[in-house]
């Protein structure tokens, strides 16, 4: 059986060890748990849009025991859709909140767009460390479980970073879709683009928007990472996702800012 971040008994997602975040054994890492927002809104609508926005607000820890995703369409209209995403564990309790947007793609034309920097090849990038590597529990967690290769004048050390990331599926033995297979990588800008180390700062985010404005299929990933930490404890982590082809999604997440 395929390694993956989740698995599905009786109607709930439910963590393996791929799934842990770094801060308690019993809570998930948001990455996989915005690719079940994502998997799940998908699902709500018919095939022929491209879910091409979600936001996620994470009020709560996530239970690597259990939850489920409840989804409510707001619009289904012939190029547009909309949808809601609670997210419950099994005690009840909503754990995250999330709002999706769908779009049906048109047909093929040649617009034109605007040059953009090539990031550096996958080709040239070296293995390397997550710039996480210890938890607070000590149990096997997300960074144990992900491939990164850094390109030339980069490496896991604090400042603006750019990394080739590879990711587990979602689910074992199902292909997750372009968008999905994106969730796990856009919700590690706050540790790939951080200011500081976890021996001084804490740096959590609170939520995670992913825009993508074009489908990858594409294992290894890009991201360029970097954030904004600010005196007041609020700070901002910001990501540009590309694959080979190019620049693929943006991601954003919201910070509260702790010195340890």
């Amino acid at each position: 059986m395929t390694e993956s971040f989740l698995a599905i008994e009786d109607g709930f997602y439910v963590g393996r060890d791929p799934a842990r975040g770094p801060w308690s054994a019993d809570h998930c890492h948001a990455g996989p748990v915005a690719g079940a927002l994502a998997r799940s809104i998908e699902q709500a609508f018919a095939g022929g849009k491209h879910l091409v926005r979600l936001t996620v607000d994470l009020v709560r820890p996530v239970p690597m025991a259990g939850f489920a995703v409840e989804v409510e369409p707001t619009r289904d209209g012939k190029r547009l859709a909309t949808a809601q995403a609670r997210l419950v564990g099994r005690d009840g309790k909503v754990c995250a909140m999330a709002t999706g947007m769908l779009i049906a793609p048109g047909e093929d034309y040649a617009f034109p767009t605007a040059p953009v920097e090539p990031v550096a090849p996958f080709a040239a990038a070296e293995a390397g460390g997550f710039p996480i590597t210890e938890a607070l529990h000590g149990q096997p967690f997300f960074t144990n479980f992900v491939d990164l290769h850094y390109p030339p004048g980069h490496n896991s050390d604090p400042g603006p970073t750019q990394v080739w990331m590879r990711t587990l599926p979602l689910l074992a033995d199902e292909e997750p879709s372009p968008f999905q297979r994106l969730c796990p990588l856009a919700d590690c800008g706050n540790a790939i683009g951080r200011n500081g180390n976890l021996d001084q700062y804490r740096f959590l985010n609170t939520d995670l928007t992913i825009v993508a404005h074009r489908a990858s299929s594409e294992d290894w990933l890009h991201s360029s990472a970097w954030s904004h930490w600010h005196r007041n404890g609020i700070g901002l982590a910001q990501a540009h996702l590309s694959d080979s082809q190019g620049p693929i999604a943006t991601a954003l997440q919201s910070l509260v800012l702790e010195p340890v």
